[in-house]
C-alpha cells in the first residue's frame, strides 16, 4: 500500500491531467501518480527519463535498469522493466542472470557495461583508471555520459518507488 496518496487522473490538477494524457497517453503509472503531487516536477521528471540512455542500444538499457534495481531490490522497477525486456526478446534466463551478476551470456560490450553498472552501484567510489578504461574500449563519450546517468536514474526511482510503498499496476513476474 502506498505510503503517500497518489492523484488519479479524475481528481488531478488540469495541468497534471494534461500530462497524463498527452505524455502518458491515458495510463499513468504509480510512479508518476506519486510524482504528481509535484507537477512541475513531473513534468521534469518525464522529459528527462525520456532523453536519458538513447544513445545506448535498447537491449543494453534494459539490462542496465534491470541488473541496478536488482542489487537495490527494486522489485517496482524491475518488474517494470522486466516487462519493458520482453517486449526486446530478453527472457527468464537473462533476468537470472542478471540477478546473480553472471554476465557471460552477453556480448563483450555488454558484459564491460554490466560490470562497470555494477561497480558503480555498489561502490561508485572505487572507480579506477582500470574499471574506466575497459568502458572506453567499447564505448564513446556520449554512451559513457549515458551509462553513467542511465545508472542514476534507476538508483533515483529505486529510492523513489519501493520506500514510497508503490504497488505494481500488473501482475508480478517471478524471476
Amino acid at each position: 500500500m502506498a505510503r503517500i496518496s497518489l492523484i488519479a487522473p479524475e481528481t488531478a490538477a488540469p495541468e497534471v491531467k494534461e500530462i497524463y494524457e498527452k505524455t502518458l497517453r491515458g495510463k499513468p503509472g504509480n510512479a508518476q501518480k506519486a510524482l504528481a503531487h509535484r507537477p512541475e516536477m513531473l513534468k521534469t521528471f518525464l522529459s528527462f527519463y525520456a532523453s536519458v540512455g538513447r544513445s545506448l542500444d535498447r537491449k543494453l538499457y534494459e539490462l542496465i535498469y534491470i541488473r541496478v534495481s536488482l542489487i537495490n531490490d527494486c522489485r517496482y522497477c524491475t518488474q517494470h522493466h522486466v516487462a519493458s525486456s520482453k517486449r526486446l526478446a530478453l527472457t527468464p534466463d537473462d533476468w537470472t542472470v542478471l540477478r546473480t551478476g553472471d554476465y557471460a551470456r552477453y556480448s563483450d560490450k555488454e558484459e564491460a557495461a554490466l560490470n562497470y553498472v555494477e561497480k558503480l552501484t555498489r561502490t561508485s567510489h572505487d572507480i579506477t583508471d582500470g574499471d574506466f578504461a575497459a568502458l572506453k574500449k567499447h564505448f564513446s563519450d556520449p554512451e559513457i555520459v549515458d551509462i553513467h546517468l542511465l545508472t542514476g536514474l534507476a538508483n533515483l526511482t529505486n529510492r523513489f518507488t519501493d520506500p514510497l510503498g508503490l504497488e505494481l499496476e500488473f501482475p508480478e513476474e517471478k524471476i
